[in-house]
């Protein structure tokens, strides 16, 4: 058994490169193999967003704070509240974020497959953000 203390490990911006807008991550676990799950408490300012990506073994996120959005490549923009819980399948591509006049904070867990937890692809367009909510 190994205990983390809080506030062991600092917060961190989250690459540019990655996403719009200020967005700040604290770790929550890197699990040593053989387990292969990533945790990470991730904060998005009003606007923040990811990029459009992929997860090979798929992804959770509970929404602990805020009003958020996600969507699915091709899908409607949906809107996510704490205690919202979101199952994104293995290879869909998608994004998430913070509303417009919100921040949101949410919880994401995904798993590696050899050694890959996520893939990174362009930006979200302010059209493809700001779409009609569906």
């Amino acid at each position: 058994m190994e205990i983390t203390l809080a506030g062991t490990r600092p917060t961190r911006r989250a690459p540019k490169e990655n996403f719009t807008g200020t967005v700040l991550q604290d770790p929550v676990i890197m699990a040593p193999a053989p387990a292969r799950l990533n945790c990470s408490r991730v904060s998005f300012e009003p606007g923040a967003r990811t990029n459009w990506h992929h997860h090979p073994l798929g992804q959770t996120l509970y929404v602990i704070s805020g009003v958020g959005r996600v969507q699915t490549k091709g899908g409607p923009v949906k809107e996510i509240r704490p205690g919202d819980t979101v199952w994104i399948p293995p290879g869909e591509v998608h994004w998430h974020g913070a509303s417009p006049g919100n921040s949101m904070c949410h919880i994401a867990m995904q798993e590696a497959l050899d050694g890959v937890y996520s893939t990174w692809l362009e930006p979200v367009t302010d059209a493809e953000y700001g779409a009609p909510l569906g």
